[in-house]
């Protein structure tokens, strides 16, 4: 990243995306300029020079409200999970039909993610961030009362469409509140932390809620939750008038103008993708649906691309996606999710199905991962100042898929599950490690009117990465004959995989040229 470019995001006006001039901090480094911001003054009462890492106490709160989110987000993703058994009885669902429980939050939480961080950028992001909380917590809510598996099934799909306007607003929100440097990194370490902890807490939380008050309380608690956050940001994020690019951006009358062509194909490309993935993890890829809305995601993706290519003013710039930070970091983000996501799917059937582990014992495996997770994320922002964020991210994901080999010792052995818990706990420090530095590399350097576009991609690339893993490896260890081969040859390739990204990320984010991220 250039001086300029760093000079820039340091000066900008928190929230609200329009750039401020401070002629004091215009050739100063880093560590100077992230503390010139309003609201934060230059030293302290006590004379001591400021730190350039520390949050004024309305920052603290904003970010709270900002992580708070993200964590009820997460936690909808696993909290139910245990309980799908339970809920199929209750509701009279099919185990087949089932799969609808989680396919149903993650089609909308998925394909409407770039649509819904685009729109937040030029219509301005605390509007759409507060609507998808009021959605999300009255679509809870109906989950929680649903009388049959339509209107269950219609409270999960409310859930991911809310979930798709949450998670790029709150990260761009994040971004463009805290300048690049120390306060940023921090920022994002807890913020990765936290959705770390919220999908381990949901494994947990899901079990025990389900066995004391009935699944419903799964749903119930993700209400309540809602219910607490949206006054709390009501009262913290600053009110704001987006800020549009110029008049590439804006309509004859200057109003600000959508890629509708573009919406249109990439929304309907990743409902189709996910569909067929998500179907897949569940019935192989043989099925007529899945090669069919398989290949239709593809093209209608291909077609997107195309027209972004032509479009005056695009939903996303393909400039952008040629930026080397925003490319290979993707690539980084789309593999540490999608790796570990699959080693967290093959474990839990291994500690249950071969070790013979209860659910409830299960769940304390992953507790061990997810405390290590917190301890990374009280660090990674520390290595992150050090090493730069390429580094850090090439170096966690070497991390992660060497501590994942590490795993093919496992055997049928009850002792092997100390293997179990060490490794995944240790490669969840490393992944941790990845997703923060890998956010940060996306979005540094990036505008501020284009952060809303920036972590859509890296929130896109997360979700599709969750979807993704189960049914490409997964599949291999549900359909071998011998359990724990199929999960020694799972954890083999998710390894290899892993550190083969590990030295693509390296090479493309170490070429000449490659702006800074650090």
């Amino acid at each position: 990243m250039t001086a300029n470019t760093t000079t820039e995001s340091a000066t900008r006006t928190p929230g609200d995306g329009t750039p401020g001039i401070d002629p004091s901090t215009t050739n100063g480094p880093r560590a100077d300029t992230s503390t010139a911001r309003p609201g934060r003054s230059a030293r302290p009462e006590d004379g001591r020079p400021p730190r350039p890492d520390r949050l004024s106490r309305r920052d603290a709160l904003v970010l709270f409200v900002l992580c708070a989110a993200q964590f009820m987000v997460a936690l909808d993703f696993s909290v139910l999970n245990v309980a799908l058994p339970v809920l199929g009885r209750d509701l009279g669902m099919s185990p087949s039909a089932l799969q609808w429980a989680v396919t149903a939050f993650a089609l909308p939480s998925g394909g409407f993610l770039l649509l819904f961080g685009r729109i937040g950028d030029l219509f301005g992001r605390r509007g759409l961030f507060l609507t998808g909380l009021t959605l999300f917590g009255a679509a809870s809510l109906l989950a929680t009362l649903a009388w049959d598996p339509a209107s269950f099934l219609a409270g999960r799909a409310l859930q991911g469409l809310a979930a798709a306007a949450i998670v790029p607003t709150g990260m761009s929100l994040l971004t463009t509140t805290f300048p690049e440097g120390p306060a940023r990194d921090r920022a994002l370490g807890i913020s990765g932390t936290l959705l770390s902890l919220g999908f381990t807490i949901g494994m947990v939380a899901g079990g025990v809620l389900t066995d004391v008050l009935g699944w419903r309380s799964t749903m119930g608690l993700l209400s309540l939750f809602a219910l607490v956050v949206l006054p709390l940001a009501i009262g913290l994020l600053p009110t704001s008038r987006a800020r549009h690019a110029g008049a590439d951006t804006a309509g004859a009358k200057g109003r600000p103008r959508l890629d509708v062509p573009g919406a249109v194909t990439v929304t309907s490309g990743l409902l189709a993708l996910i569909y067929a993935l998500s179907t897949a993890a569940e019935r192989g890829f043989g099925g007529a649906d899945v090669v069919t809305t398989l290949a239709l995601g593809v093209l209608l993706l291909g077609a997107f691309v195309r027209i972004e290519s032509r479009a005056d003013a695009p939903l996303v710039s393909l400039k952008m996606l040629r930026r080397p930070t925003v490319a290979w970091g993707n690539l980084g983000g789309l593999v540490t999710f999608s790796m570990m996501s699959t080693v967290v799917f093959v474990l839990t059937l291994y500690l249950q199905e071969t070790l013979g582990l209860s659910a409830f014992e299960t769940g304390l495996v992953f507790g061990v991962q997810g405390a290590l997770s917190a301890v990374a994320g009280m660090y990674a922002p520390k290595v992150i100042g050090r090493f730069g964020a390429r580094r850090t991210l090439a170096a966690s994901l070497t991390g992660q898929g060497l501590f994942v080999a590490g795993m093919l010792l496992l055997n049928a052995h009850t002792w092997s599950v100390w293997i179990a818990a060490a490794g995944v706990s240790l490669a969840s420090m490393f992944h941790l490690g990845a997703i923060i530095s890998y956010g940060l590399t996306v979005t540094s350097g990036v505008p501020d009117e284009e952060q809303g576009l920036a972590t859509g991609l890296v929130t896109s690339t997360q979700q599709v990465g969750i979807t993704v893993g189960i049914p490409l490896l997964g599949v291999l260890a549900t359909t071998s004959g011998d359990l724990l081969s199929g999960v020694r040859t799972v954890l083999g390739l998710d390894a290899a995989i892993v550190l083969a990204a590990a030295a693509l990320v390296a090479v493309g984010l170490g070429r000449r040229g490659t702006a800074r991220t650090s």
